[in-house]
């Protein structure tokens, strides 16, 4: 069982870019659409990822098995507990616009998914994660703590991946 609620740690940033783009194709289309139903894969896709990484989600079996691997010239690796906490944050709002559509109507629950298919977006198109910066925004006013993440809060070994200096 602790296996199967296990996230990866680090994470691929190809299947991570992968999952961010499959979530802002099902935002579009339910926008574009209309189909709210899609609130339902989407809720569903966020909180299989939270609970267990990519082990019951399609979309993260998808990006891990079949779409990484093929894309491993670009593979470079984040720490897992940022990308969790990004993807509880993705559950959050889709939790949200799904109660907002049961109670309130389509009409109202779609402009909940604006925010998920901006931040989404910037993971997909960019490599910009809006969940790991509030992650590490958080740990630095103490909020989560250090230990949740040593990676996360030695940031120098980031940097130093990225080519830039730690200063």
């Amino acid at each position: 069982m602790k296996r199967l609620l296990a996230f990866p740690d680090p994470v691929n940033e190809a299947a991570a870019r992968t999952v961010a783009l499959g979530v802002v194709t099902m935002c579009v289309l339910a926008l574009a659409t209309g189909w709210a139903w899609l609130l339902g894969a989407l809720l569903y896709g966020f909180a299989a990822r939270v609970l267990t990484g990519p082990t019951l989600s399609p979309l993260g079996q998808f990006a891990t098995r079949v779409a990484a691997p093929r894309l491993s010239r670009l593979t470079r690796f984040s720490p897992g507990p940022p990308k969790r906490f990004a993807q509880g944050m993705g559950l959050a709002v889709t939790l949200a616009a799904t109660l907002t559509w049961l109670l309130a109507g389509w009409p109202v629950a779609r402009w909940l998914l604006v925010p998920l298919l901006v931040a989404a977006s910037l993971e997909a198109f960019a490599g910009y994660c809006v969940g790991c910066a509030m992650f590490r925004w958080l740990m630095r006013l103490g909020v989560i703590p250090a230990s949740v993440c040593d990676a996360c809060a030695d940031l120098s070994a980031h940097y130093r991946r990225l080519g830039a200096g730690a200063d």
